[in-house]
């Protein structure tokens, strides 16, 4: 979840700018009028003590970071150059954090989230993240699910109105007093020692559930795409 990188020195302003962060994230998100959907089957698996892992498209996760804030689900940021300021920022919001990427310290990073997982907290991913290509599932989300053996749980979010950045992913903040619909899909098994077949598979399976969720939120929100 993020990008970034990891430096031998931590600027001056670096805990400044992620205790601004928090508060203007806070700030906005509490604004929002959100309106979840599916929300009711996941509390009820995970009250059951089921455990997941959240997948979700980077460009949208910022209403997602908000809305489950405080809940202590373990996340995956990068060690490109940004990332440091994010796990500071989501820190502050009440998340773990796991240092890697699928290209970049990745064998590390999964290694932290195998120990979050053991440890029972759920987990997120941004399978497209930290370059891209947008909304494309790299391998270390299904090499992580074939590991521990949780359910993937696709999650999507969509507002009507959204400043779009000029980012690689073209990354979304829902205008203050936003319209904001956050979807979670069905649960996808990934099985334990996979071919490079099967992992391919799984990988096309995550990527059409992830896009047909973000058509799904994006139409109930009025997004124009």
């Amino acid at each position: 979840m993020g990008a970034g990188g990891v430096g031998s020195r931590t600027p001056w302003w670096l805990p400044l700018a992620a205790g601004a962060a928090r508060l203007l994230i806070l700030g906005l998100g509490r604004t929002w009028r959100i309106r979840r959907l599916g929300i009711e089957e996941r509390a009820r698996a995970l009250e059951r003590g089921e455990r997941c892992i959240f997948a979700l498209w980077h460009a949208r996760m910022l209403p997602l970071v908000y809305a489950h804030r405080g809940q202590g689900v373990a996340v995956l940021i990068s060690q490109h150059r940004d990332g440091e300021l994010i796990a500071r920022v989501v820190e502050r919001l009440g998340f773990a954090t796991a240092r890697g990427s699928s290209t970049r310290g990745g064998e590390e990073g999964v290694r932290e989230m195998i120990r979050w997982a053991e440890q029972g907290r759920r987990l997120a991913v941004t399978p497209d993240g930290p370059r891209g290509p947008a909304e494309e599932v790299k391998p270390g989300l299904v090499y992580l699910a074939s590991r521990i053996g949780w359910a993937v749980i696709p999650v999507a979010s969509s507002a009507r109105r959204t400043w779009v950045l000029r980012s690689w992913d073209r990354f979304r903040i829902p205008w203050p007093f936003a319209r904001v619909v956050v979807a979670y899909g069905d649960p996808i098994h990934v099985p334990p020692d996979l071919s490079e077949r099967d992992a391919l598979y799984a990988r096309g399976q995550i990527e059409d559930a992830l896009r047909g969720l973000t058509d799904e939120v994006a139409a109930e929100a009025g997004e124009r795409r």
